[in-house]
């Protein structure tokens, strides 16, 4: 089941065009390893069995070799136990700012739904290497999302399900802010206008059926 689950993600972030041929990956922690989408293989081709059972030493069992990208991933189940699921794309408004080498700043509210108050750009280092690896655990930190210099977007969530809207969510923020900066120069909500908001994330989009009064 989590098989086609990673694989049906994987579909899904084509059809909603934040990924395209064979670029990207997706992951779900699967009992002390994880399930990782294999290197080079077209997602529509995919079957359950291609999909690679990786072990946190780099072993893997399957026919298929892992992704090229399977180091960020083991390191980042082995440094957060909050994480189940795992996105990796190369959409391309957020790869179109990374490529710019910056951040997504507060502009707007929903950068919250990364986990902070900006998301961050990784610095720059060879796909598939350690080096890549260790950027994107420190751009991560206390977030769910980054960017990765002149490569892409991670996502790192408590499922697939919610990866995979996160990863949506940063692909049209980085549209936005883009497109704004064609403009002019977007205002920047302040730290203590994004605490409030913050604040209020605690309980965003979480329905409390004992609570009848609206806040």
């Amino acid at each position: 089941m989590l098989r086609q689950d990673v694989i049906d993600i994987a579909l899904k972030m084509n059809a909603l065009g934040i990924n395209q041929g064979t670029s990207g990956n997706v992951s779900a922690r699967h009992e002390g390893s994880f399930l990782i989408t294999p290197s080079g293989v077209e997602y529509d081709k995919l079957e359950s069995q291609d999909i690679v059972n990786l072990q946190m030493d780099g072993s893997y069992q399957g026919n298929l070799k892992p992704s090229s990208e399977w180091r960020f991933h083991r390191d980042i189940y082995e440094a957060r136990a909050d994480v189940q699921a795992i996105i990796h794309t190369h959409s391309k408004f957020a790869t179109t700012l990374a490529c710019l080498r910056r951040e997504l700043p507060p502009f707007h509210y929903m950068i919250a739904v990364a986990g902070g108050k900006n998301v961050r750009c990784a610095p720059y280092a060879t796909f598939g290497t350690q080096e890549l690896s260790n950027h994107a655990i420190d751009a991560l930190q206390n977030r769910k999302a980054c960017l990765l210099a002149n490569h892409g977007m991670i996502v790192a969530a408590e499922s697939l399900k919610k990866a995979l809207a996160i990863a949506h969510e940063i692909e049209l923020l980085c549209e936005q802010y883009l497109t704004a900066l064609q403009v002019g120069v977007p205002h920047i909500l302040s730290d203590e206008e994004m605490d409030e908001v913050m604040e209020k994330f605690k309980t965003y989009g979480k329905q409390d059926v004992l609570d009848k009064v609206a806040t």
